[in-house]
């Protein structure tokens, strides 16, 4: 079965690739690896949820915008590659937690995004990660998640 078509299964379509908001490409590719840049949970342009989690949002909160940031990050791949059938596994990722002072659980915010790529991609999908707590983050978003894939041509 081919991943979109596993996404809808799912419920999920993948959106438009959200513009560049600085001066830079949202995606890098070498050899046979495509650096994804870190994506905040933009939707159609708008901001979904904002602000600090564990103040202004709850985990659980936390967890879904790490899920839009990843939908946003495939929308990219998808838009790089032409296909999410040509990525062979998922290497890394990176979250970036906007945390409320106190706030340790950026690991279970970013199982978000974590867990929709094992339930997208199965096996390819496990990967490396680092979840990380940080003071602010561009437009007060609440989440960021970078990403590293292996391609197959």
């Amino acid at each position: 079965m081919k991943i979109e078509q596993k996404m809808e299964e799912l419920g999920y379509r993948v959106p438009e690739a959200p513009k560049s908001l600085g001066a830079y490409v949202s995606a890098v590719r070498v050899c046979n690896f495509l650096f994804v840049g870190g994506k905040i949970p933009l939707i159609q342009g708008q901001l979904k949820y904002k602000g600090k989690v564990g103040k202004d949002l709850t985990v659980e909160e936390g967890y879904e915008a790490a899920k839009t940031c990843t939908l946003n990050l495939l929308s990219v791949i998808k838009t790089e590659l032409g296909d999410l059938d040509k990525v062979q596994r998922i290497i890394k990722i990176t979250g970036y937690i906007n945390s409320a002072s106190g706030f340790t659980e950026q690991s279970k915010v970013l199982n978000g995004a974590s867990e929709f790529l094992l339930e997208v991609f199965g096996d390819k999908g496990r990967h490396a990660r680092a979840a990380i707590g940080v003071s602010e983050l561009s437009l007060d978003a609440p989440v960021e998640v970078e990403m590293i894939v292996e391609v197959k041509d």
